[in-house]
């Protein structure tokens, strides 16, 4: 792959990524479901790991992560390392243990949203912030309204991975 395919290949994934962002910051938070917003750049993440790999995986959850952290109130950075290394199990786990489909990317994004909210659940348990009860009835709800995204989501990028520049083997 040449650079200026490289390049292509990761402005237009960028680019798809936009709308998604744009929809949750402006639109889906505007209409919470059960008092929860949905997580759409999570899943942004895991279907770009899950049909690219663990190496294109991370630098894809890196990038995502920077914009959850500008977005989202109280991450002090945890987005961008969570994402990338969500990004590079995702990716790794859709190549060697699931299969790079859909079926893949609902149970990525699945462990993916849990583990954000375990680790939330866990920072607001060790600051006392909040009981357990009310840390998992916000938790669940928001995961469950966060899957409701993944197939379009996940169309999006695949719809985009079909058509950008891939490696060439020799």
């Amino acid at each position: 792959m040449t650079r200026s395919d490289f390049m292509i290949k990761w402005g237009v994934y960028a680019l798809a990524a936009l709308p998604v962002w744009l929809l949750e910051l402006y639109v889906l938070n505007r209409f919470p479901v059960l008092g929860v917003s949905p997580m759409l750049m999570p899943l942004a993440a895991v279907a770009v790991a899950v049909l690219e790999g663990a190496t294109a995986g991370g630098g894809f959850g890196l990038f995502t992560g920077i914009l959850c952290d500008a977005a989202y109130h109280d991450t002090d950075g945890g987005m961008t390392l969570g994402l990338c290394l969500i990004g590079v199990c995702a990716g790794a786990l859709s190549r060697y243990a699931l299969r790079q489909n859909l079926a893949g990317c609902l149970l990525c994004s699945l462990g993916a949203l849990t583990a954000i909210d375990a680790v939330r659940i866990l920072v607001r348990l060790l600051q006392r912030a909040a009981p357990l009860e009310a840390l998992l009835a916000v938790a669940l709800p928001e995961i469950a309204w966060s899957m409701v995204f993944v197939l379009p989501v996940y169309g999006l990028f695949y719809w985009v991975f079909q058509r950008v520049p891939k490696k060439t083997v020799l």
